[in-house]
């Protein structure tokens, strides 16, 4: 395997979103930064994309309110352009970048209407049915990643949200946990919220009762999810022996305020993430998480993508879903329940 941007990031102890700007010449850097990361690419051997013969396609990467898409998602998010990378590279397509920062959907699609790339690939994280729809002014190809609406005739390839979360939920409770909650952020997603209605089908499905009082909201990001954790721990509420974080870090930052509340996990409860970031690994305790495939999720949107410039316009929309991994760590608990007599706990 080549050299990847991830390894110039680790390199250079730097974002690889960043890497990323600079070696498709996107502004994002300072002039000292760029030439750092522009010579220690060539040092490592970096290949870069070939010039393509066939064309040129265009991310789309928007932060419409960035509680989600931030600094805090880069790694998630470069995860997805590394399998883009290669994806284009290996169709002899280039890969454009295009980033917008709490902008207007208005000055999203004048760039698209604007630019010439053959085909879009939207990061869909933060827009909402409403946001997706609003691209219908665009007449190119398109795939929307990291997003899913099963109504919308658009090409999707995403996580499989609700599996993933049956994975988490089937995990606790063969370690004998039946009273679970869960932590959503304040702002949905639509990510966010396949999440939240696969967690009740899952109880239902394992037949526990969902207890509305273990349903926490908190802010998205890390800052803002330990600040909202520890104002509802202040009020002493009744936890479950288990919970299951949107994302890994509304899940790191829990943990920080259930350290400062001197609520021990997993001894006190036990809890979940998901996305399996870098920083579930070596958090306190290391959360047990769901890795989502997000190199393949890359790769399949670019496939998709080419073959509607090649002429499949016409096939229906292809919504796919791809699922995630189960990765165990130190975070959870077994919990020894007493002989079931034909009924489930709860």
């Amino acid at each position: 395997m080549g050299i990847r941007i991830k390894d110039i990031a680790e390199e250079l102890g730097i974002s690889p979103t960043t890497v990323s700007l600079v070696l498709n010449n996107k502004p994002g850097a300072g002039e000292e930064l760029r030439k750092k990361i522009l010579q220690t690419a060539k040092n490592l051997g970096y290949e870069g994309p070939r010039t393509s013969k066939e064309g040129s396609l265009c991310l789309l990467h928007i932060a419409r309110h960035g509680h989600t898409v931030n600094r805090d998602h880069d790694v998630f998010i470069a995860d997805y352009i590394e399998g883009l990378s290669q994806g284009a590279k290996l169709a002899g397509f280039s890969l454009e970048i295009v980033m917008f920062k709490l902008a207007p959907m208005e000055q999203v699609l004048e760039t698209a209407r604007t630019k010439g790339d053959d085909g879009f690939i939207i990061l869909g994280t933060e827009l909402n049915q409403e946001d997706v729809e609003s691209f219908s002014a665009i007449r190119k190809p398109l795939v929307f990643i990291d997003t899913y609406h099963e109504f919308l005739n658009y090409d999707f390839v995403d996580m499989n949200n609700e599996d993933s979360v049956f994975m988490l939920l089937s995990h606790l409770y063969q370690l004998g946990h039946r009273s679970i909650g869960l932590v959503k952020g304040t702002i949905e997603t639509r990510n966010f919220r396949l999440r939240e209605e696969g967690f009740f089908a899952g109880l239902k499905r394992l037949g526990l009762s969902a207890d509305r009082t273990f349903i926490f909201s908190v802010d998205q990001t890390y800052h803002g999810a330990y600040n909202d954790m520890k104002a509802i721990l202040t009020r002493h509420p009744r936890l479950p022996s288990a919970l299951i974080c949107s994302n890994d870090i509304i899940a790191s930052g829990c943990l920080k305020a259930f350290s400062e509340m001197r609520i021990r996990v997993p001894e006190d409860i036990s809890v979940v993430g998901f996305d399996n970031l870098p920083l579930s690994a070596i958090s306190d305790p290391p959360l047990t998480t769901i890795q989502v495939s997000k190199a393949q999720i890359g790769k399949m949107a670019v496939q998709l993508l080419i073959s509607r410039i090649h002429g499949d316009q016409e096939i229906p929309a292809v919504k796919v879903l791809i699922g995630g991994k189960l990765i165990e760590r130190n975070s959870v608990r077994r919990i020894e329940i007493p002989s079931e007599t034909g009924r489930t706990g709860s």
